[in-house]
């Protein structure tokens, strides 16, 4: 019998890393698509490849979004039986001094990976990232499927772009395309520029003594987080449904990042976390999004999905991993 074929874009992110673990457990030949850069930049896959059982199911492809004659190349190749479109300039900050760029992979990107699809005539079913950063100025709360989009960044709008891309595909030429509108959701692969990392390896750092402060910007901003090794499940899943159909993927809770560091500083046994956070006013956006909490009932009922990693249980994973990846003792096992 053979083995299913997926292709993912953005294999070396977060999310891209952990379903590719999550495929190869389950017995997929795993295709990844990564840029050829100055610098490799394969830290959260390496362990994958190097594991013997996985030389020969998974194959790392060069190319780029941007690069529409290319990635039908693959496709045809390839012949995936799944596509997962995680490859994007994701962090929000960023997108406003790199709109263009940002842009074109997000939004530019999906649409050449669908008309990809369309060309080739391909019979496979496609995965499209989509953010909760959609929902911007939300019109309601908590957010489902039916919510307004009112993004409020570069990246918003390209991910909204991309959203309404796949529903059209899927209408228009039949294709199996799925949306998971996915709220915030962290790992100790998260990157470092990204707030949560940036708060856990900030105290590790503390705990270390390499270093006083960690630097800031809105800590009222409130999300929805949840454990990005769950969330990529979902992804599955979807393709898995006897239909297409767009999902929000979120724990139903937030918090505000001024609880997350408050949290951290807890399992650090800092009791007078103040004194160690500055707030560094180039870490605002332009616009805010003050609010995301998503209502995920449908990928319940649907899917059969829901998240088990808790708030405080999410801090500590990731705490705990940044302790240890700087060699400083985790001081709290609560």
């Amino acid at each position: 019998m053979n083995k299913k074929k997926a292709f993912i874009t953005g294999i070396t992110g977060q999310d891209g890393s952990y379903l590719a673990e999550l495929l190869l457990n389950k017995g997929y030949e795993v295709h990844g698509l990564v840029r050829r850069s100055s610098s490799f930049n394969r830290e959260r896959i390496e362990h994958i490849y190097q594991d013997a059982q996985n030389t020969e199911h998974l194959i790392l492809h060069y190319g780029d979004l941007t690069d529409a004659s290319n990635l039908s190349r693959l496709l045809e190749k390839i012949a995936p039986d799944e596509i997962y479109n995680l490859g994007a300039q994701s962090h929000v900050r960023i997108s406003f001094d790199m709109p263009e760029y940002t842009a074109n992979t997000v939004g530019l990107g999906t649409l050449r990976l669908l008309e990809a699809i369309r060309e080739t005539r391909l019979k496979t079913k496609f995965y499209q990232a989509s953010s909760s950063e959609m929902f911007g100025k939300v019109q309601e709360t908590p957010q489902t499927e039916r919510t307004p989009f009112y993004p409020r960044s570069p990246y918003g709008t390209a991910k909204v772009f991309a959203f309404w891309n796949t529903v059209n595909y899927r209408e228009a030429y039949g294709l199996f395309a799925c949306n998971g509108i996915l709220f915030n959701h962290e790992s100790p692969r998260r990157g470092e520029n990204f707030v949560t990392r940036k708060i856990t390896m900030g105290v590790a750092e503390i705990l270390a003594g390499k270093r006083d402060k960690i630097y800031l910007g809105n800590l009222t901003a409130k999300r929805d987080w949840g454990y990005a090794p769950e969330y990529v499940e979902a992804m599955w899943r979807m393709l898995q449904h006897a239909h297409p159909d767009d999902y929000v993927i979120a724990t139903g809770e937030h918090h505000s990042v001024g609880e997350f560091v408050e949290e951290a500083f807890r399992l650090a046994g800092i009791s007078d976390w103040k004194k160690h956070i500055g707030i560094d006013p180039r870490y605002y956006r332009p616009a805010e999004v003050d609010v995301l909490i998503g209502n995920p009932a449908k990928a319940h009922t649907q899917l059969n999905w829901k998240p088990k990693v808790g708030f405080k249980e999410l801090t500590k994973i990731m705490l705990k991993a940044d302790c240890e990846k700087i060699g400083v003792r985790f001081p709290h096992e609560v």
